[in-house]
């Protein structure tokens, strides 16, 4: 920023460079033709901020699992807020280093698939470290990059391994297992998901970047869980089957239309809605289909299903509260009951220690920052 001589000589640059529409987060997005990423309005509302990040905050197993630590219901409300106040930080370290590179680097740069360009989008990170970093501080900052995946890495092979051990592996497939042998399971599930992720790495060759092959993902298999999720916890008429059926229906939909759109590309039209829209509008509308086909096929099917009595639904669907006396005859004891209603308690606190007002707080930030870069 100090090389560009601060905002306002940086978004100038970038015009010159590249064009205004880089510096716009809104501006842009009233048609397909004139956003960079090849997208309106309708796919990063509803494709991006509804489907896919609710889906995200809400079932992957990453984030819920750190919930799941939470000393009680006022923490794990907290959790998410806590969260998402940090997120809004990431452009700075993810956005901004990107719009410098437009605006400082000698190159051309063009998207993954360009022809005849010497680098691309993908590359700036390493080029900006190259630039501004030496011999040291270079090797700093790969490390840095390479620590940061690991992370994420072993975050998500434990995810995995708890996932299909514990909700999977135990409950369906080996009731009786001991804990060692639970634990011998996921250590070899540890294994073979690294294994299997090495395999899977090979197939982002195939994608112009490592974000569309993530939002692919996303679009795959995050929004019609969320579809899923949504229903089976606000919905006490939602069955099994409805969710099961709902979840696979959007699921092989999504997947459909991927491959509809990688064998015949002029069908992105139709998923997107424009013959203008690009890869990363794909992705978008493939996840808000998938999961509008998800909550649709689950409302059928389980209106054609008999769904399960309130008893068995308390504490897990919305306005169905548990019965904490119940609890000692039906889950084990005096002992299930207080640790039940230990979960469920909020310790009173001051208007200012409330979830609630923490939440305005952020909500006030991001509208704020977004009228900002409008």
């Amino acid at each position: 920023m100090i090389e560009v001589g601060g905002w306002h000589n940086l978004r100038a640059r970038i015009a010159h460079n590249a064009g205004p529409a880089y510096v716009h987060l809104w501006s842009t997005l009233g048609s397909f033709r004139n956003n960079p990423m090849g997208i309106n309005w309708v796919g990063i509302v509803f494709g991006l901020g509804f489907v896919v990040s609710f889906g995200y905050w809400t079932t992957d197993f990453l984030v819920v699992q750190r919930l799941l630590t939470a000393k009680d219901l006022r923490a794990a409300k907290l959790a998410p807020i806590i969260g998402a106040a940090f997120k809004m930080f990431v452009p700075l370290i993810v956005i901004l280093p990107g719009l410098l590179g437009l605006a400082v680097l000698p190159y051309k740069l063009v998207g993954a698939n360009a022809a005849g360009a010497a680098h691309n989008y993908n590359e700036v990170l390493p080029l900006m470290l190259a630039r501004y970093c030496g011999p040291g501080l270079l090797g700093l900052g790969v490390v840095a990059l390479i620590a940061g995946f690991m992370s994420g890495m072993a975050g998500n092979v434990s995810a995995f391994a708890t996932v299909w051990t514990w909700d999977i592996y135990r409950p369906l497939m080996n009731r009786g297992a001991s804990d060692r042998h639970c634990v011998a399971m996921g250590r070899w599930c540890t294994v073979i998901g690294v294994i299997v992720s090495i395999g899977t790495a090979y197939l982002v060759m195939d994608f112009r970047s490592i974000m569309d092959y993530v939002q692919a993902l996303f679009s795959f298999f995050i929004a019609p869980l969320f579809g899923t999720v949504l229903l089976g916890m606000l919905w006490k008429r939602c069955t099994a089957a409805g969710g099961f059926w709902g979840l696979l229906a959007g699921m092989g939909s999504s997947i459909g239309m991927w491959l509809w759109v990688r064998f015949q590309p002029s069908a992105l039209a139709y998923v997107a809605l424009s013959r203008h829209a690009q890869a990363m509008a794909q992705d978008m509308f493939q996840g808000l289909w998938s999961w509008c086909i998800c909550v649709g096929v689950t409302v059928i099917v389980s209106y054609m299903t008999k769904p399960k009595p309130e008893s068995e639904l308390a504490g897990l669907v919305w306005r169905v509260k548990p019965a904490l006396a119940g609890a000692a005859a039906a889950g084990g004891g005096e002992g299930a009951a207080s640790a039940a209603a230990a979960v469920l308690a909020e310790e009173p606190v001051a208007w200012w220690g409330q979830p609630w007002f923490w939440a305005t707080v952020v909500m006030a930030v991001f509208v704020v920052l977004n009228i900002l870069f409008w």
